[in-house]
């Protein structure tokens, strides 16, 4: 098999997504100059967009291709770096329970009838990208995992979501960020990365994904994307899988403790978890994939002596344009309806460095979507953003966001990143009109310090709904004047950037987790703390679904070797 790359074509003889097959495939042949009898099949694995000259963009194909005489044509081409031999992006598992592992019926025990030893079930605390991947690959693997989520079943979470979004009533264990699926499911359900992926686990999330009902292109478009309701009977499917497998997925089971003890050589042993109900499930192999707003969770293990260290993370506002601004700006002279349906809604991804020293970036871009509230501890307010599938909402909304350190910002004790963001949104939700309405403010009062008091051309997005103030007190000095600092400079950019009627709503706290759970670099394992998995975003070790689709797989791999050890 071979990989070419850079294969170029006009994108205006494209049929949505891709060209015609018979199209793509006379680029090929001209490309490798072989007749057509020479070519056996091909496949795309990846479609990029060449957007720098506004008035001629390219759809770029990175092609799978089978031929007769591959050793001919790579010899032929043996200089030529678009042309080189197909990489092997099949998911391979690294060990199974057929390798000699002892399972126990479903209530385990440390003794089955007849006397030998069984290690009880692996367990999987969280069901978001991270332990829902997880789960499904010890699943896979033969190993049986329990799963344990706080949250509802995804479409009984969806109404509770709902209560906040439009009656005001917050569910503290049922919400954006709780539930199956995770705060991703309530998102644009980007599925891309900047993680070094060299075993490719990234691909095995997309192969997943579609089995489980997302649209192909996902798997060779350049920036994928799902939506909200697309992701919602995704992650039922995969649940469904899970169970088919031999797993167990309890909804609304919460972890109040982790039972440690110490082992034979005095280090300290995960021995299992104890529920809200009182109920213990034993387990020396226990995945903590809770999420980046699991505070009470964080701070029980604290408490429970597991290393802990607290890390850097942005705070800000959503800011919100009319989507068709967006477009113009980034299309230029290509811009049209008809460019407008074969790229869909227009993205941007801004970066500036303030002169007080703080960088100031876009963050988590929603094209055609909305900001919704994100809240999961009574009496604060949260934004966040979120997609349909179409991306075809009137507004387009991003994170503008400060990076902020435990070194400057937060220091002297692990969880302090978490009281800083309790403060940032008690406050926020103090400003809004205690009563879960967000604070917002016009692009142009914002930048003027003066207050907002009726809407302009922008209708927010936001759900409950947006009171107008000053932001000015929304976050600290230093990240109001960074921001104040960056909008014009994006504007240099995208044009129109800092419309005076666009809108501010604040704030935006839950970047990534404040915290990491400092895990071992060879067997992922807590550093001081046996048989505990710290995984994915609320373990810092991920941020966005992709990567902690990933870093699930990485730490399934690392359970089922344990598991298989001896």
């Amino acid at each position: 098999m071979l990989r070419i790359t850079e294969i170029k074509l006009p994108i205006e003889n494209a049929q949505s997504l891709t060209h015609q097959a018979d199209e793509i495939k006379a680029a090929l042949l001209k490309r490798l100059e072989i007749p057509e009898s020479d070519l056996i099949h091909f496949d795309i694995f990846k479609r990029g967009v060449d957007a720098r000259k506004s008035h001629s963009i390219l759809y770029v194909y990175s092609l799978d291709v089978e031929v007769k005489n591959e050793a001919k044509i790579l010899a032929k081409f043996r200089k030529d770096a678009h042309i080189k031999p197909a990489p092997d992006t099949e998911y391979k598992f690294v060990a199974t329970a057929d390798d000699g592992v002892l399972l126990p019926p479903p209530q385990p025990s440390p003794l089955d009838g007849e006397g030998f030893n069984v290690k009880p079930r692996p367990v999987v605390v969280g069901f978001g990208p991270a332990g829902i991947f997880a789960a499904l690959i010890l699943a896979q693997s033969g190993f049986k995992p329990i799963v344990l989520e706080r949250g509802k079943a995804v479409r009984e979470r969806t109404k509770d979501t709902w209560g906040l979004w439009r009656k005001n009533k917050l569910n503290p264990e049922s919400n954006v960020q709780f539930g199956e699926g995770g705060a991703g499911t309530f998102s644009d359900g980007k599925l891309y990365s900047q993680i070094k992926d060299p075993k490719h686990y990234g691909r095995k999330v997309i192969q997943e994904f579609v089995k489980a009902g997302a649209p192909e292109e996902i798997i060779y478009v350049s920036h994928p994307h799902i939506g909200t309701f697309r992701l919602v009977g995704m992650v039922e499917e995969m649940r469904n899988t899970i169970i088919k497998l031999g797993g167990e997925i309890r909804f609304e089971s919460r972890v109040e403790d982790i039972e440690i003890a110490a082992d034979n050589n005095g280090n300290n042993q995960v021995q299992g978890v104890v529920l809200q109900t009182g109920e213990r499930i034993a387990t020396n192999h226990l995945v903590l994939a809770v999420g980046h707003s699991a505070r009470d969770t964080f701070e029980m293990i604290y408490k429970r002596g597991i290393y802990v260290e607290a890390k850097p993370f942005s705070i800000g506002f959503r800011i919100e344009h009319p989507q068709s601004l967006i477009d113009r700006a980034r299309y230029g002279k290509s811009y049209s309806e008809e460019l407008l349906n074969k790229l869909g809604a227009a993205d941007y991804k801004l970066v500036h460095h303030a002169k007080n020293g703080r960088s100031v970036y876009s963050f988590c871009m929603c094209p055609g979507g909305t900001v919704v509230a994100a809240a999961s501890e009574p009496n604060r307010v949260v934004t966040n953003g979120m997609s349909q599938y179409s991306r075809n909402e009137r507004n387009a909304n991003a994170g503008i966001v400060v990076g902020i350190t435990p070194e400057v910002d937060y220091p002297g004790h692990p969880l302090a990143g978490m009281e800083l963001q309790r403060k940032l949104e008690g406050n926020a939700y103090l400003l809004g009109g205690s009563n879960y309405n967000a604070p917002g403010q016009l692009i142009g009062d914002f930048l003027a310090n003066r207050p907002s008091t009726k809407f302009g051309e922008v209708t927010p997005s936001y759900t409950p709904g947006v009171h107008l103030t000053n932001l000015d007190t929304a976050l600290p000095e230093f990240a109001i004047t960074a921001i104040r600092e960056a909008i014009p400079e994006f504007a240099k950019q995208v044009k129109g950037f800092d419309l005076a009627d666009g809108i501010l709503t604040g704030v935006e706290t839950r970047t990534s987790s404040p915290i990491r759970i400092k895990r071992d670099d060879d067997t992922l394992q807590s550093i001081n703390t046996k048989g505990l998995y710290p995984c994915g975003e609320g373990a810092g070790y991920a941020g966005g679904i992709l990567s902690a689709g990933v870093d699930g797989i990485k730490v399934a791999e690392a359970v089922a070797q344990d598991l298989c050890a001896g």
